[in-house]
């Protein structure tokens, strides 16, 4: 999408609020948390029943959107949002959803609708594979089909575009019209009908012509003609198109199925088409995906795809992920995610894909499953119906969550436990138990399954970690005023924030401003999302497991080379998922990670020009020695070459492409190499990387004096007896060892720590979980506060006895320490 706001507002039949008309729209926006192109972003501010989008205008204008269409102007706009534009409409949803139809109504291009009750994402992502090979495909992101999603899915059309694929989820009546007049398709396909949704229609055969009402204006419709529901209902529709009803019993349909064979891994099937005789083989065997490539099949015959092509593509098709994923589980279990939804129809289909899994011989199976809604029964009629269909499946074992199928228990007569919550489930232990099994996890999205491989304990220390996070702030304030105000700031809050605790630092990072965090994993970005973090993450050290993590919580990758830039493409295409925002790393001089801005940068822009699953959003390099002038000669080389590079991949693009190079250390040095962007990584903490002078001291490392005793001359203290005590001496036990973060070379009095201000030299070797520290002469008691590092002793005292750095003491406190935060 590429729109004047100018062509938006007349598209949408809004009112403009704001005198920048010269803006450019090349995004749409409805989470705040995807922002990944503020400059030309459209936020639409959509109410809801649980929120309003209105309340995130002033974070997004913070980090750089200035066009939003709401539904109420803010207050004193002029003055609180100079730069901004508010489009002003009766309703946000439907000017998305206005702009959707009329941007539809540009393209000429035939255009698959696909709905159904399952197999919708499948069936699309089937096509796509089938499809993409001899021709530029669009379709929905992931699972995009929803009010909101068909919407953001349909915009994705460009001049590229042959052909689109977008499917469409209801669950009211009404709802297929609006939907309809956005994807507008000119070929139909209908999946399968069954019970999700179905408390709100009065039968199954409302809810059957409520999705057929997609294909209205179509040119042809594609469907199970041995499915007497569907077959019903188009009959009723008084639908005027082609209809292409595959069959395996009516050998004068268009497409007749003569055969289905089923091998181990592996179905053949033989079918007709207008007549004549064709083979093809897919690699699964459950019946839900026979039914999906017989739709995909339809489509690829009508499209006039030849057999030979179709047979040959389809031998490579891949599961979808988020469908029915497998993988490998702890204690030798194997694990089917399909948590993704939970309904009786999805639970049949889950249920006989485990039944088929070649490698569960002899393991027992267990069906992990959460209470079903949306089923339109009543809960004896439901789950009567599931016991059936878990016993007939052969499953030994059931764990059920949830209220409803907990009082259900007696109608399943096999081995079985009951929680009424996810969270009981977990506190319980019984997940510890489960060992060399085929476990099936069946759960809708509200149990949060995903808890389910994560075991939470408490941990209780007497040892914790002072952060300052009005030091933190200061800090960030003291680098920001070498920048100027319109280059933005990456803050490095890695290894748990450089030890600080990534959480808290990265809520006070958000609230000041800051454009983007960076951590090394794709976990860490993980968990900050589900702590509630907003801004954008990137994640330094992507792992090639780590992709669906990256994909789920909006996680921006750096590339490196072109090993992870192919995985990357790859795994995106196969979720469905388009403009990925990733980050591109040059290696100017480092030698550790990084194209060659020399010999790559020509196959580097060919690469990303003949894709769409990624995008750049920026490119960075990193100065080896900014903190010293010896180096500068050769930091002056290593910018050279990064601007030469980076200028050559920002001219291949017409969108901004970030630069940035200089660290901490850069900052204060080379303000005129600042770019579009910095990085704060030390500095944020409060050392100079400089000289390592401290600017506002973040984190201080206490303890507490657990025992004091008398220690005799000729004693000693500690493992091996390395601590002999040469004087009448006080010895002092702390809570604190190498477990801890205390690194065991400060003792045998190598370094001290501070008891009421006083130095208190270790004593002995420190162990894992305490040391000692002589104490004489010092006023103190038990319970007395000790200072490891903090306000009063530097961290850089114990790095320069290490003779290390500051970062290595700090980012070894262990994540056993409780971290206590104050401003």
């Amino acid at each position: 999408m590429h729109y004047s706001l100018e062509k938006v507002i007349a598209l949408i039949g809004a009112r403009l609020f704001g005198h920048h008309l010269d803006a450019q729209i090349d995004w749409l926006l409805t989470d705040s948390r995807s922002l990944a192109f503020p400059e030309t972003s459209l936020f639409f501010a959509l109410r809801t029943k649980r929120n309003d989008g209105h309340k995130y205008i002033a974070d997004l204008y913070r980090r750089g959107v200035r066009n939003f269409v709401v539904g109420t102007v803010p207050n004193h706009y002029e003055e609180l949002y100079p730069e901004a534009n508010f489009l002003l409409v009766i309703s946000p949803l439907k000017a998305l959803q206005r702009l959707a139809e009329r941007h539809r109504e540009a393209f000429s291009v035939p255009v698959i609708g696909v709905t159904g009750s399952n197999g919708k994402t499948v069936v699309k992502e089937w096509l796509y594979q089938l499809l993409s090979p001899s021709m530029v495909v669009t379709r929905s992101p992931r699972s995009y089909n929803s009010q909101v999603g068909v919407p953001l899915s349909v915009c994705l059309l460009n001049e590229q575009s042959q052909i689109g694929i977008f499917e469409a989820g209801i669950s009211q009546p009404d709802e297929m019209q609006t939907l309809r007049a956005i994807i507008q398709p000119t070929i139909g396909v209908m999946t399968n009908i069954g019970q999700a949704h179905q408390e709100n229609f009065a039968t199954i055969e409302e809810k059957c012509l409520e999705k057929l009402s997609l294909f209205k204006d179509t040119n042809i419709l594609i469907y199970d003609g041995d499915d007497p529901v569907i077959s019903d209902c188009v009959q009723r529709s008084l639908y005027t198109g082609d209809l292409l009803a595959w069959s395996r019993k009516d050998a004068d349909s268009p497409l007749f199925i003569h055969t289905i064979k089923k091998n181990e891994t592996s179905t053949e099937i033989a079918y007709a088409y207008l007549k004549k005789n064709y083979e093809m083989t897919i690699p699964f065997v459950d019946d839900a995906s026979i039914q999906n490539a017989l739709n995909a099949l339809a489509v690829c015959l009508y499209l006039h795809i030849s057999p030979s092509v179709i047979a040959e593509r389809m031998k490579k098709l891949e599961p979808v992920a988020m469908r029915l994923e497998v993988k490998q589980g702890v204690r030798g279990c194997t694990i089917i995610n399909d948590s993704y939804n939970n309904d009786v129809n999805s639970l049949d289909i889950a249920l006989d894909f485990m039944s088929r899994r070649p490698d569960q011989n002899g393991m027992t199976r267990t069906l992990i499953l959460s209470d079903i809604q949306q089923s339109g029964m009543s809960n004896e009629e439901l789950y009567a119906k599931v016991a059936e269909m878990v016993h007939s499946r052969g499953i030994d074992r059931i764990i059920g969550v949830g209220p409803q199928i907990a009082a259900a228990h007696s109608a399943f007569t096999i081995k079985k436990r009951f929680f009424p919550s996810t969270s009981a489930l977990l506190e319980s232990g019984v997940l510890n138990e489960i060992q060399h099994e085929l476990v099936l996890l069946k759960g809708a999205r509200e149990f949060n399954f995903e808890e389910l491989t994560e075991l939470l304990s408490l941990k209780v220390h007497e040892t914790t970690l002072e952060v300052n996070l009005e030091a933190l702030s200061e800090n960030l304030n003291f680098y920001r005023s070498f920048m100027k105000p319109e280059t933005k700031l990456v803050c490095m809050i890695k290894a748990s924030a450089y030890g600080a605790g990534s959480i808290e630092i990265a809520k006070t990072l958000q609230d000041r401003g800051v454009d983007y965090l960076a951590v090394a994993v794709a976990d860490e970005g993980a968990d900050l999302r589900k702590a509630g973090i907003t801004a954008n993450i990137i994640i330094m050290n992507p792992e090639m497991s780590s992709f669906n993590t990256l994909f789920e919580y909006d996680l921006e990758p750096e590339v490196y080379n072109f090993r992870l830039l192919e995985a990357l493409i790859k795994a995106a295409r196969k979720q469905g998922i388009s403009n990925f925002p990733v980050h591109i790393k040059l290696d100017t001089g480092m030698h550790r990670l990084g194209f060659n801005p020399k010999t790559d940068m020509p196959q580097l822009i060919d690469r990303l020009k003949h894709q769409s699953a990624l995008i750049p959003r920026s490119v960075f390099s990193h100065f080896v020695g900014s903190d010293s002038p010896k180096f500068d000669e050769f930091s002056a080389q290593q910018f050279q070459l990064f601007d030469e590079g980076s200028k050559q991949l920002q001219l291949a693009f017409s969108h901004k492409i970030l630069r940035h190079i200089c660290n901490s250390a850069g900052i204060e040095r080379f303000p005129e190499r600042h770019l579009d962007m910095c990085r704060l990584g030390l500095g944020l903490y409060g050392i100079d990387p400089i000289d390592n002078h401290v600017i506002h001291n973040l984190s201080s490392l206490k303890t507490t004096i657990l025992q004091i005793r008398d220690v005799a001359p000729g004693e000693t203290v500690g493992y091996s007896r390395k601590g002999t005590i040469t004087r009448p001496s006080r010895i002092a036990a702390i809570p604190i060892g190498y477990a801890d973060g205390l690194n065991r070379h400060l003792g045998n009095g190598h370094c001290y720590c501070l008891v009421n201000g006083k130095k208190a030299y270790y004593v002995g070797n420190i162990c894992m979980d305490v040391c000692m520290i002589d104490v004489t002469g010092i006023p103190c008691h038990e319970g007395d506060s000790v200072e490891i590092f903090g306000d009063n002793l530097p961290v850089t005292v114990l790095s320069d006895v290490l003779q290390t750095i500051p970062y290595e003491v700090l980012t070894s406190i262990s994540e056993r320490v409780k971290r206590v935060y104050f401003q």
